[in-house]
């Protein structure tokens, strides 16, 4: 009897759960490094939050100061108002948005801009909660918004993974589908994390939608945005002259495609004008997922 024929998967274009998971293994235990990790440059960032648990030290009331933060003691001993500092606490968690819209859903060299997306995005899920934070993921597709709310140490990660990898093979499921706009599902995606998480979105900004611009300008004051900006290579290196290409089902034309670069230079300043950390990722460039030499 023959054993039914499984698809086949393919690397460049196909997303699996177990390998975001080998990311962390490759990382090292929970735990190691994790003070070195959280402030490694180009990892994702924290946020220094509030007022903390452990005195730093007592001082004289400044204007400003919160008079909950009075010490009585002090005060009576000196005569003068004395204020209790406190070391401040981080907030180590972090929410990574997937782009998986249908113009991510593509790719001429390496892999599918959303597949290096998902990898880009799983390696700052493992730096944080390898640093003893927690991780959470919304996915943005087509066909809605599907999310994990942010988890510690393994479990959450594998909460991540699946969600990428069940979100990744519903956007291929629908092909064609219409193009909903950035800014819409970045804010709906945006609430369901912890106020002063770090926010990691992975995206090509396609399509971004009118008041993308103010929506950004929200998630900067929830806390720290990282925009893993995800690039093909012939995004980065097009081709001189014009060139047929075809939108769904729509007629052939012909376009110009040798202004994307500057384009796109120009959207990463712009993005950086509004105080987010842009990183541009190659889809051609070595993937996470391979073990270093």
């Amino acid at each position: 009897m023959l054993a039914p024929s499984l698809p086949a998967f393919d690397a460049a274009t196909d997303l699996r759960a177990e390998d975001l998971l080998a990311i962390g293994a490759r990382l090292g235990r929970p735990g190691r490094g994790a003070v070195q990790i959280t402030r490694r440059a180009g990892v994702t960032a924290t946020r220094l939050r509030g007022q903390g648990h452990e005195i730093r030290e007592i001082r004289p009331y400044a204007e400003g100061d919160d008079l909950r933060h009075l010490d009585a003691a002090a005060t009576a001993r000196s005569g003068v108002l004395q204020v209790r500092s406190f070391q401040e606490d981080r907030d180590r968690s972090v929410m990574l948005i997937a782009d998986f819209r249908p113009p991510m859903l593509w790719g001429t060299r390496g892999r599918f801009r959303s597949i290096a997306a998902a990898e880009a995005l799983a390696l700052a899920g493992w730096l944080a909660v390898l640093a003893g934070g927690s991780a959470g993921v919304a996915a943005l597709t087509a066909g809605g918004l599907m999310a994990e709310r942010p988890a510690a140490r393994g479990r959450g990660m594998a909460r991540v993974a699946g969600c990428l990898a069940r979100a990744h093979a519903a956007a291929l499921a629908a092909p064609g589908a219409p193009v909903p706009g950035l800014a819409q599902m970045l804010a709906g995606a945006a609430r369901l994390a912890p106020r002063g998480a770090a926010l990691v979105l992975a995206t090509g900004f396609d399509d971004p939608g009118a008041g993308i611009e103010q929506v950004l300008a929200d998630l900067l004051r929830r806390g720290p945005l990282r925009i893993v900006l995800t690039e093909d290579h012939f995004e980065r290196n097009p081709p001189a002259g014009p060139l047929p290409y075809r939108l769904g089902t729509g007629p052939a034309r012909l376009g110009d495609f040798t202004t994307l670069p500057a384009a796109r230079a120009d959207l990463v300043r712009r993005l950086a004008r509004l105080g987010a950390q842009v990183d541009q990722l190659a889809t051609d460039a070595p993937r996470t997922l391979e073990p270093a030499p």
